[in-house]
């Protein structure tokens, strides 16, 4: 059987930890920050980890990275 391919777009942006997680980077700080709060600012910093439905569709796309 030939090899199955990884999306290449969430092999940038995901990373699954040792128990299976997905973990991402944090949504909504591209632009617009003046009208953010600033308790929402400090709870956006560094990465998340994904929901369960979310997790389900990104494995899917990671065949390898279990």
């Amino acid at each position: 059987m030939p090899k199955m391919k990884t999306k290449s777009s969430c092999k940038k942006r995901f990373k699954v930890t040792a128990k299976g997680r997905v973990v991402a980077g944090q949504a909504g700080k591209r632009h617009g920050m003046i009208k953010r709060t600033n308790k929402f600012l400090r709870n956006a910093r560094g990465t998340t980890t994904l929901s369960a439905p979310d997790e389900k569709i990104i494995k899917s796309m990671m065949p390898y990275a279990r």
